[in-house]
């Protein structure tokens, strides 16, 4: 029985596209990803056989919860899926006859590996220019990268796309707004009256430089130190539309060391502790919470030590200031919150001078650190005890 597939503008732009590169620059929730896995899915597999199709994001966290989610959807709901054919220690999938291999570049020889066939590089201003370099060099048929265009200086806008065997694809929410739930159309819309540059870059696609950035006091380092003389767990709820974040918070030699642990929507208090348990996190670790009551209730019960952030009138601009005191190292594979402190911003007056105001956007991973560290480097540790003694 034949199934019917609904696919949007962007799959048919890149279904056209016979050319070696195929490059996606496009606003959020314009369906890029979704829509070239559902080409490597549905059509390019059933080309051929023995074709090796590599899937690459920076890290495994962030590769999991995007194209890797989306690709086992788009395999159930054509009822493609087949356990047997799932290997989940590898991360790799068999589809007719062909290997679909899910890979992270956290180790850098993963880079050099074999050849193969098809390449997705998922959120491509991620990598490096040598990251791509090697990338393309083993691949023999196809490549495709989308991203949003968050800078105007990189590697894909002077290496790729001057090439005469690059076509380009620029796309915008409106060419997936069949897909869409009108609450998604209202949000992305609204970025019109928040900031030009966020309007510019993730409602209409095109390439912005963000401007009055908050945090500049940051840097990627490879590991995480283990001389801290503390280590306290920063969490922020989400759920539906904005994701839960749990970080991981130390200061080692005067500064403070930050690495993403938990990046993801839909989680419930259940999912967060198995989530937490899976990462080593003890009873005896400390993890400072946003402030919801039953949340961290229903987290307290299942055996972690958890309290609520310090709340008042002034509370997101003290921890900014405590956080702009510190050099700030952020581990590479921190992919999320890499990305939010690229954009987490002021807000602007009418002559574009930023005002002392944060924009309530690109902040869930930053609010977990500020919540940490108001908790240890502004209150001590007293709001830990306190609030776990309430509990």
């Amino acid at each position: 029985m034949e199934k019917t597939v609904r696919v949007s503008a962007v799959f048919r732009k890149n279904y056209k596209a016979t050319t070696k590169i195929v490059v996606n620059q496009g606003g959020t929730r314009s369906g890029k990803t979704f829509s070239i896995l559902q080409l490597l899915i549905l059509v390019k597999a059933f080309e051929d056989t023995d074709m090796v199709f590599s899937i690459v994001r920076r890290s495994m966290p962030a590769l999991k919860a995007s194209a890797m989610r989306d690709f086992f959807e788009i395999l159930k709901s054509a009822n493609l899926y087949n356990e047997k054919n799932h290997n989940k220690t590898e991360n790799t999938y068999l589809l007719n006859g062909n290997l679909f291999e899910f890979m992270s570049l956290d180790q850098p020889q993963k880079k050099r590996g074999a050849k193969r066939s098809y390449l997705f590089i998922n959120e491509a201003n991620e990598l490096s220019l040598e990251d791509w370099v090697q990338l393309s060099l083993r691949t023999e048929k196809q490549i495709f990268l989308d991203f949003n265009p968050s800078m105007d200086e990189h590697w894909i806008y002077d290496q790729v796309l001057p090439r005469k065997d690059c076509t380009f694809i620029h796309s915008t929410y409106l060419d997936n707004i069949q897909f869409l739930p009108p609450e998604m159309v209202a949000e992305i819309e609204n970025l019109k009256s928040v900031d030009e540059n966020y309007w510019r870059i993730y409602g209409l696609g095109e390439v912005g430089q963000i401007t009055g950035l908050i945090f500049t006091n940051w840097r990627t380092v490879d590991d995480w130190p283990d001389s801290c003389k503390w280590i306290t767990y920063g969490m922020d709820f989400g759920f539906s539309n904005d994701p839960t974040a749990l970080v991981k918070v130390g200061m080692d030699g005067g500064e403070i060391w930050v690495d993403e642990l938990i990046y993801s929507r839909g989680l419930t208090n259940p999912d967060i502790c198995s989530w937490m348990r899976k990462l080593g996190i003890t009873q005896g670790d400390e993890i400072i919470a946003d402030n919801q009551p039953k949340c961290i209730y229903e987290i307290h019960q299942e055996g972690f030590k958890i309290a609520p952030t310090f709340k008042g009138p002034d509370s997101i601009l003290t921890g900014i200031d405590i956080l702009k005191r510190y050099p700030i190292n952020v581990t590479k594979g921190s992919i999320n919150l890499i990305r939010e402190l690229k954009n987490y911003k002021w807000k602007e007056d009418a002559s574009g001078k930023p005002m002392n105001i944060p924009i309530d956007r690109f902040n869930h991973a930053v609010d977990a650190i500020r919540y940490a560290c108001l908790s240890r480097l502004f209150h001590g540790q007293r709001i830990i005890k306190t609030a776990i003694h309430q509990l």
